[in-house]
């Protein structure tokens, strides 16, 4: 019996020390990620407007997710610290505007926000409390307007196909930066931009060379669909 509880007593030593190990690391760089509405509903999940209605046709926030340079990220790093809306309230007009949810059903956005916050934002607490997680998001879409940039490149959402060299090209000669580009396909087959990943330091303030690019899946032409 005595055998018995010191083993199990080391097991939770060992589970706590795990545990206050994973709190403790330190992330490399965060990704900033917008994607593109036209494309997010031109799948075959197809998409909700938010109970706001339908958003501007614009790129909105997906995230901002810390991650490591070996290409594996922390998640869900705080079970306590869940998403409390009242810690952003002076910010929530901006977020459904700039961050709303296309999931379906159509919702009010706390249920997306709140699984950016508990999977992503907690792993950054380190750096950036519950408000300053979701207002670094929007202070870097305001930085990083992708529809501007792709728009004074001549590229625009009229379901058009261009050169993902040509888009990747704009995006880095306005922000100094190389972009990462993921697309998905429509039920034509066609790739289509989908999400643009930017990186961002740890402290979430300045944009910098992608440690390592996340897999593009995209051909060498690419639809702008209209949203």
């Amino acid at each position: 019996m005595k055998l018995i509880s010191i083993s199990f007593l080391s097991k939770l030593l060992i589970l706590q020390y795990l545990s206050i190990q994973c709190l403790s690391d330190d992330f490399d760089f965060f990704y900033f990620v917008q994607q593109w509405p036209g494309a997010y509903c031109d799948t075959k999940h197809s998409c909700c407007y938010p109970k706001t209605g339908k958003p501007i046709a614009d790129f909105s926030i997906h995230g901002l997710w810390p991650n490591y340079k070996d290409g594996s990220w922390p998640s869900n790093c705080d079970p306590d610290s869940t998403f409390d809306k009242s810690q952003i309230s002076d910010l929530i007009k901006n977020m459904e505007k700039h961050w709303p949810s296309l999931s379906c059903p159509s919702s009010n956005g706390f249920r997306f926000w709140s699984h950016e916050w508990e999977k992503h934002g907690t792993c950054a607490e380190s750096e950036l409390d519950q408000h300053e997680y979701f207002e670094t998001a929007l202070k870097l879409k305001e930085k990083v307007n992708l529809l501007q940039i792709l728009k004074n490149a001549g590229i625009e959402p009229n379901d058009e196909f261009y050169s993902i060299d040509n888009i990747s090209e704009a995006i880095k000669e306005a922000t100094g930066f190389t972009p990462g580009i993921e697309c998905n396909r429509d039920s034509a087959r066609n790739s289509q931009i989908y999400q643009v990943y930017m990186c961002v330091d740890t402290s979430g303030s300045n944009l910098i060379e992608c440690p390592l690019l996340p897999k593009s899946r995209c051909g060498d032409q690419i639809q702008f669909p209209k949203f």
